[in-house]
C-alpha cells in the first residue's frame, strides 16, 4: 500500500506543493469546506501529515466563554479536530472514521490561543492500513500561549467499512 492511504492525505499532498505563501489558506479552506463548524469556529489547520497534525484557534470572541478565555466546547473541538484528522489521513478509502470516544479533563485556567498536537505512532498507521475495522487511542497535548497544557485529552477512534450508497 502507498505512502499516502487515502483520498484527504493525497488532496493534503496537493496542497503541500503550491507555493509557500498559499498553504496555509489553501489548506484551511479545503478542510473548512469539508468540516464546516471547523470554519465556524476558526480553527486554523498549520501542519497535517499522516504521522502528525497542528491545529490552532485564537482567542476570538466566538469562541470565548465569560471570562473571555477559549471556551471548553472550543478546546474539546480544537483536540477532536486534531485526533480525527491524523485518523483521517490514514484510514483507507473504503472505511470511515468515527470518534468512539472522548475524554477531557479540565486543569488550569487557558491563557490566550490555543494549539492541539496529534499523532500516531507506526504501528497505529500501519494497522489503519491493514486493517478493515478497528479502534485507536489517538495521543493530544494541548497548549495555550502561556506553554500551559490547561486540558488534557484522550480520545479513542474506530475505523469501519465504509457502507454502500443505495
Amino acid at each position: 500500500m502507498s505512502a499516502t492511504p487515502n483520498r484527504l492525505a493525497r488532496t493534503l499532498q496537493r496542497i503541500e506543493a503550491l507555493p509557500a505563501l498559499l498553504r496555509q489558506p489553501a489548506r484551511n479552506l479545503a478542510l473548512r469546506r469539508a468540516v464546516p463548524f471547523t470554519g465556524t469556529a476558526g480553527l486554523d489547520f498549520v501542519a497535517l501529515t499522516p504521522a502528525r497534525t497542528e491545529i490552532a484557534v485564537r482567542n476570538r470572541r466566538p469562541v470565548q466563554n465569560h471570562i473571555q478565555g477559549v471556551h471548553a466546547a472550543a478546546m474539546a473541538l480544537l483536540a477532536e479536530t486534531a485526533t480525527g484528522m491524523v485518523v483521517g489521513m490514514n484510514v483507507r478509502d473504503d472505511c470511515l472514521p468515527l470518534c468512539k470516544s472522548m475524554h477531557v479533563d479540565f486543569k488550569k485556567r487557558a491563557t490566550g490561543a490555543m494549539r492541539a498536537e496529534a499523532s500516531l505512532s507506526e504501528q497505529q498507521r500501519a494497522s489503519m492500513r491493514a486493517e478493515p475495522k478497528g479502534e485507536v487511542t489517538v495521543t493530544v497535548v494541548v497548549t495555550d500561549e502561556a506553554g500551559v497544557n490547561p486540558v488534557e485529552c484522550e480520545f479513542v477512534w474506530a475505523w469501519i467499512p465504509k457502507t454502500p450508497k443505495n
